[in-house]
């Protein structure tokens, strides 16, 4: 069977990550600059091969102190580590039901884990301009102190700044090159 490649289109993409605030509320970012290199055999994406990367720099949490302070030492240190890289390693359908576990070694702040991840994917249709098309929506956790993400700070009330889990949401459209 031929290889085809996929091309990200980042118009119909997003990267969205929600993490608890004095765990009593819920804070949002996103990162507007990333890219992914997709190749599958002929349209089957459970064999697809892939590299998901993400600009740390791109953060954007609508707080710009914030966003100064996560992408500094204290958090994502971007001057040292400006890449977020997940690298596909296996893709399982475990129910049968076109829900996919996404296994891969994601690298964040300079520490790489094997992680699991969520993906449901959308199907592969022809655009009204002819272009072929495929959309995929992965989500999961991750535990920011395992890629040594740790600050936090308490609070008067005996709790803590931030939670130790982020959840992550990735939609992802590609065009077929």
């Amino acid at each position: 069977m031929a290889t085809t490649k996929w091309v990200l289109d980042p118009t119909h993409s997003e990267v969205e990550f929600k993490i608890k605030h004095l765990m009593i509320s819920t804070v949002t970012g996103t990162f507007s600059s990333f890219s992914a290199e997709v190749e599958t055999e002929g349209e089957d994406f459970t064999t697809a091969k892939t590299t998901f990367t993400i600009d740390v720099g791109s953060l954007n949490t609508k707080n710009e102190q914030r966003d100064g302070h996560v992408k500094s030492a204290d958090f994502f240190d971007a001057a040292t580590y400006p890449q977020i890289k997940f690298v596909v390693t296996k893709i399982e359908d475990v129910d049968n039901d076109g829900s996919y576990d996404l296994h891969g070694d994601m690298t964040m702040h300079g520490v790489t884990k094997n992680i699991m991840l969520e993906c449901e994917f959308g199907g592969v249709i022809k655009d009204p301009w002819g272009n072929t098309r495929a959309g995929l929506t992965i989500s999961g956790k991750i535990h920011r102190k395992e890629f040594g993400l740790a600050w936090n700070a308490p609070t008067d009330a005996g709790g803590v700044v931030l939670g130790e889990d982020v959840k992550v949401h990735v939609a992802l459209e590609f065009v077929k090159g």
